[in-house]
């Protein structure tokens, strides 16, 4: 009489193991969103007429255009030596709201700043994306 043997337990480990990995990259990927832009890239275009405005108010205007195939996801906007703003509820304009610029989306983004500046100087402003890219322009203040 033949007996039946099945695997052995270690081999049977090792594949639960390796399903289970297999199974959990998949599933962060598709949390953080990898799968769904494979292919898809932001590129933001600042324009030369973006500035700082003082005045009543401080506040950074930057003339932008998403020239990729994928939104442009801002999180963080340094005016560098003046203020970090993470608030995304404050950059706003016509079209972008929260600091998401939609594919061939064109706007001025409306930043107030708590902040004073000095007119007539110029400053370096780094645009922070979820994406990973940090993208610098320079603004003149003035009023």
């Amino acid at each position: 009489m033949k007996t039946m043997r099945g695997i052995e337990p270690i081999i049977a480990v090792v594949i639960l193991v390796a399903v289970t990995l297999v199974i959990a990259i998949g599933v962060i990927g598709w949390i953080m969103g990898w799968w769904g832009t494979m292919g898809a890239t932001e590129n933001l275009q600042f324009y030369p007429d973006s500035y700082i405005g003082v005045g009543g108010n401080t506040t950074l205007y930057i003339h932008v255009k998403n020239t990729g195939s994928a939104a442009a996801v801002i999180y963080k906007i340094e005016v560098v030596g003046v203020e970090e703003l993470t608030d995304t509820s404050r950059f706003d304009g016509k079209t972008i709201t929260d600091g998401t610029i939609s594919p061939g989306v064109e706007d001025t983004l409306q930043v107030p700043l708590s902040k004073n500046v000095v007119p007539g100087t110029n400053y370096a402003v780094k645009i922070y994306t979820k994406a990973g890219n940090v993208y610098t322009v320079t603004v003149q203040a003035k009023v």
